[in-house]
């Protein structure tokens, strides 16, 4: 039987320059879509999932174009509310070489930041799914936002799903009176999986690790201790994920991951990613990657580097949404890197 999960974020529209020029440096923009927990459920859609999404979204044009573009991956949409507000948008300038990208938010006000518990009736969103993901994002938005995500993760432990949660810290939208910390670690006491890198764990939890993410070089000792003062602090917390990344440049990066069951530590495959198209939605593509392996197979470390050489592809491609198939990560995490030109 296919298993069932539900995603539940903002997504926006997604405004971005030409190709590597800076804002406004030409008149054009590209209009895309995205956003963490949209990127996560187009990904598992792809891979053959039944994937759901909800969100609330303004009842205009623009709202009816975003719920048209998810339903063309196979997402089900069918649980999208409509509402007063409007729509968030990202810009995003894309970086090269030692200039670093650049996301420009401009979210207020945005539909989802207005609705609040009672909106989604989680019991019915719920029904008959295994999994449920969210993130670090949602509750990042308003205090509203952040109750309703509360409300979900707490329906969800309450009707036996599996919950996911990538801690996703964004400094730029934690602005109405509480801290992450303050939010995230009573959210994170209802979640199973975790998944994070280093900065999601210091500035989400608040818990740290002596680890120097500007040297581009990676002491897998210090990681490991940071899963498992996670997993102590939070007991509920089955996987502890965190992704592994070493700037190079801005299209230059080596990527990884490492894993703890409370058991078993995991590390996986390294990728070393020159000529990065775009690395937006990488951490998403890592995260659905991971629920895909979580549930198709027996071997945890399997399900790591399927999770790893998913996000690696994504790096290829240009938008929030990883567009590849099982097909096609499975032969990355054979070997098959050359990237030959298949007749």
């Amino acid at each position: 039987m296919k298993k069932r999960v539900v995603t539940f974020g903002e997504i926006m529209l997604r405004l971005k320059p030409i190709g590597l020029e800076r804002f406004f440096q030409s008149p054009l923009f590209e209009a895309t879509f995205g956003g963490g927990e949209a990127n996560v459920a187009v990904s598992l859609a792809n891979f053959g999932m039944d994937a759901a999404f909800i969100t609330v979204l303004p009842s205009n044009e623009i709202g009816d174009a975003c719920v048209a573009e998810l339903r063309k991956f196979g997402v089900d949409t069918s649980l999208i509310k409509r509402g007063e507000g409007r729509m968030g948008i990202y810009f995003l300038e894309t970086g090269a070489n030692q200039r670093p990208s650049k996301v420009i938010y401009d979210r207020s006000y945005s539909a989802i930041s207005l609705a609040k518990p009672g909106d989604i009736n989680w019991k019915e969103a719920f029904s008959g799914a295994d999994w449920f993901h969210i993130t670090g994002i949602t509750p990042a938005i308003s205090q509203s936002a952040a109750d309703l995500s509360l409300e979900a993760v707490k329906t969800a432990k309450e009707m036996g799903l599996t919950v996911s949660c990538d801690f996703n810290y964004r400094g730029k939208l934690w602005k109405y009176g509480k801290s992450a910390v303050e939010v995230m670690t009573e959210l994170v006491k209802y979640v199973d999986v975790g998944i994070a890198n280093e900065e999601d764990c210091q500035k989400s939890l608040g818990i740290t690790v002596d680890v120097d993410v500007e040297s581009g070089e990676l002491n897998i000792d210090k990681y490991k201790e940071l899963t498992c003062k996670v997993i102590e602090k939070f007991p509920n917390i089955k996987i502890m994920a965190i992704t592994l990344r070493e700037s190079k440049s801005a299209d230059h990066n080596r990527w990884s991951a490492c894993m703890n069951d409370g058991t078993n530590f995991y590390l996986s495959q390294k990728y070393d990613i020159c000529d990065i198209v775009d690395r937006v939605g990488g951490g998403d593509s890592f995260a659905g990657g991971l629920i895909y392996g979580l549930n198709k197979y027996s071997n945890k470390e399997d399900a790591l580097n399927f999770a790893v050489a998913a996000s690696c592809l994504k790096h290829s491609i240009s938008g929030d949404f990883n567009r590849v198939t099982v097909k096609e990560v499975e032969s990355l995490m054979g070997g098959n890197a050359s990237g030959r030109v298949q007749r």
